[in-house]
């Protein structure tokens, strides 16, 4: 059955495979869907075959086979080539060698890269989540929460790019003598204020952007961790108000540890989400004015200076930067399992 699948691949003709036009996009799509209907059909099949308790390892193996499959090609394959071009030079070829991360750690404007997505990453999880968090307790079992709830979460519906302009017009500059179309300058002459390039002055710059971030995200902590409060057993509650527990105190010792999974989940996403921003930055700034970061500067090394090697070493450093979060995510869930 394979070795037909092959030679049906073979005698498909090129132009076909290049998907040039709408008829060759649609054989493929069909193509596509025909070869994925006929290995289901064989595992299933071949699961079939084996009965038992041994069989249903066997069954277990053939249906995590294809998986396993996909992700050495989709994703191994290509991490062991990015990782082989990053120690190559810059431009991706030639013999071994460790210039690209040697840069990556001496390079003034490299540097300011690292720092971007250092303060990117401490700050976003920390200040969406504490405010995701206060909004979610103020508002718990109040009159009007699901609205409430509603007008904070909204961010979260509206994509990066589009969220991005959006803030853009928030920032605009104008000189403080012309009409002001953004809404903060607008503010600053309201009460006397000279007009501000809040994109442009650096450092400045990476916190207007890190804003942004924060205005998205904190609707996802708080639906999360509204859920998590909710899910807090009435008669803990009660126990601890008989005890004479109020306000602060109920929070330290009843609502945080009950809702730490819950934390943790929630700061770890929202980290490896801030570790590999992009649209924010490319749309509002481009990375210009000290404002990029390590994603932002591997699309850039990559496709704009023409310095593959280093591009492929940031996303290296970008994969390792991810994994500690990932192995404390695993590890917290398995301690609340």
């Amino acid at each position: 059955m394979v070795s037909s699948m092959v030679g049906s691949v073979a005698a498909i003709p090129e132009p076909l495979l290049r998907a040039q036009s709408v008829a060759g996009k649609f054989f493929l799509m069909f193509f596509a869907i025909a070869v994925f209907a006929a290995i289901f059909g064989l595992i299933l099949f071949l699961a079939s075959l084996f009965k038992g308790r041994s069989g249903e390892k066997v069954q277990g193996g053939l249906f995590v086979l294809p998986a396993i499959f996909l992700l050495a090609v989709g994703l191994m394959y290509p991490a062991i080539l990015t990782i082989n071009q990053s120690l190559r030079g810059r431009s991706g070829e030639g013999a071994f060698t460790l210039q690209n991360y040697s840069d990556m750690f001496t390079q003034p404007e490299l540097l300011t890269v690292l720092r971007n997505t250092a303060l990117w990453v401490i700050l976003v999880p920390v200040f969406a989540t504490g405010i995701g968090l206060l909004y979610a307790i103020l508002i718990d079992r109040a009159r009007g929460e699901a609205f409430a709830k509603a007008l904070i979460f909204l961010p979260m519906a509206i994509s990066m790019v589009g969220a991005s302009i959006i803030w853009r017009f928030v920032y605009q500059y104008k000189p403080t003598s012309a009409d002001q179309i953004g809404i903060l300058n607008a503010i600053l002459k309201a009460l006397g204020f000279e007009t501000q390039q809040f994109l442009i002055d650096a450092p400045r710059n990476t916190f207007m952007l890190i804003i942004v971030m924060i205005w998205i995200q904190a609707g996802f902590a708080m639906t999360v961790l509204s859920a998590a409060i909710k899910a807090i057993p009435d008669e803990i509650i009660e126990a601890a108000k008989l005890d004479g527990v109020q306000s602060f105190k109920m929070f330290r010792y009843i609502t945080l540890p009950s809702i730490r999974a819950a934390l943790v989940v929630v700061v770890t996403t929202i980290g490896i989400g801030t570790l590999k921003v992009f649209d924010i930055v490319r749309t509002m700034t481009g990375g210009q004015f000290d404002t990029s970061v390590v994603a932002n500067e591997f699309y850039a090394q990559s496709f704009r200076y023409n310095a593959p090697g280093l591009g492929a070493a940031l996303a290296v450093l970008l994969f390792i930067l991810v994994i500690p979060i990932v192995a404390y995510n695993i590890v917290q869930m398995r301690k609340e399992a």
